[in-house]
């Protein structure tokens, strides 16, 4: 996921750019407070990026990393209905934890109009793994794993929409007792099916 190892000004960088984008968005600052913030030139910004966009891109990799390991963490025990139940447990910790602003790939998407920018194949990275991780772990119980997986996907989703938007009260902890009846459904087509 990462490129090449950076240099201790990059990280300054990364951690500031990290920092500034998130609290108050991509396009509302700029690469002179960036620099200013770690406390570099412009010169180190752009010597170990390239460009703004680049570092934008830098910014959600660094992200995407932390929240698989949050949740490959939070999931890798337990049985496959438990495991995909406790993402939503994650999410939930994540959110109130690390994204009080709520998503921070959808909110660099609703700034990044420009299907070329460099981020965009990350946001999408990011959501097709969530997709991807949850068929994993649906696989080994359901006959349909891709399907239940995108499910589950729209409801973590419309959780953070809903987190995000305050338009919904305890939306993750919703979503989840949604995905428990679903799981559950799912769940009693295979018994069904093994009678």
């Amino acid at each position: 996921m990462t490129g090449p190892q950076l240099t201790k000004g990059g990280q300054r960088v990364l951690a500031a750019a990290s920092d500034l984008f998130y609290a108050k968005g991509i396009h509302a600052v700029g690469v002179d407070t960036i620099a200013a913030t770690a406390g570099v030139t412009k010169k180190t910004l752009y010597d170990r990026f390239g460009s703004k966009d680049e570092l934008v891109a830098a910014y959600l990799r660094a992200r995407d990393e932390r929240w698989r390991r949050w949740l490959t963490d939070a999931t890798g025990h337990g049985r496959p209905a438990e495991r995909l139940l406790a993402s939503f447990d994650a999410l939930d910790q994540w959110l109130r934890e690390e994204s009080p602003r709520g998503c921070s790939f959808l909110n660099a998407l609703a700034e990044l109009p420009d299907p070329a920018h460099p981020a965009r194949a990350v946001i999408t990275g990011q959501k097709r793994w969530l997709r991807d991780h949850l068929q994993q772990l649906a696989a080994p119980a359901f006959p349909q794993p891709r399907r239940l997986a995108e499910r589950l996907l729209l409801l973590h989703e419309g959780a953070v929409a809903g987190f995000q938007t305050g338009a919904v009260s305890e939306p993750v902890q919703q979503a989840k007792a949604v995905a428990a009846e679903l799981i559950q459904r799912e769940a009693e087509q295979v018994a069904a099916a093994e009678t």
